[in-house]
């Protein structure tokens, strides 16, 4: 059976270190969808359609990235997709303490569903969106913190 997993998030916008964890988990499933979801709780910086495409530019290469955009439950989200893995990255513990709740109600809503985190690698653990953000809304180089030209 093929190992599918999905990679969800907003990624407003994706970082170097959601690319890594992408990376690293392609040694673990034989699929990975980075399913880019609406989440109603948070406006967009990022245009929606600008990170889809930007994914998707820097996966090129590599076929086994898919790059999805869901409204809607996760759960539900890799039930259409056929996948049994959520991925997702820790940078700290308290990514952690967030995630585990989200992996525990992942779990009840579709209990064929796993949830496999990755460590962040040491070098791009204190980049977050929020940050990468805040750089650009106030005129500040990103460049280091993106796989891609925000141009």
């Amino acid at each position: 059976m093929k190992r599918i997993a999905i990679f969800p998030g907003s990624f407003d916008p994706f970082t170097r270190g959601h690319e890594d964890v992408v990376k690293r988990s392609l040694e673990l499933f034989d699929e990975v969808v980075v399913a880019i979801g609406h989440n109603s709780g948070k406006v967009r910086y990022f245009p929606l359609e600008l990170m889809e495409a930007r994914i998707a530019e820097t996966f090129a290469h590599e076929k086994r990235v898919k790059v999805k955009v869901f409204a809607g439950l996760t759960a539900r989200f890799a039930e259409e997709t056929g996948a049994r893995f959520i991925l997702r990255g820790l940078r700290n513990t308290t990514d952690f303490e967030y995630e585990n709740t989200i992996s525990q109600a992942n779990h009840h809503l579709n209990p064929g569903l796993e949830t496999v985190f990755l460590i962040t690698s040491p070098a791009l653990s204190a980049i977050s969106s929020t940050i990468v953000r805040e750089i650009h809304k106030y005129g500040g180089d990103v460049r280091a913190f993106l796989p891609y030209s925000l141009n």
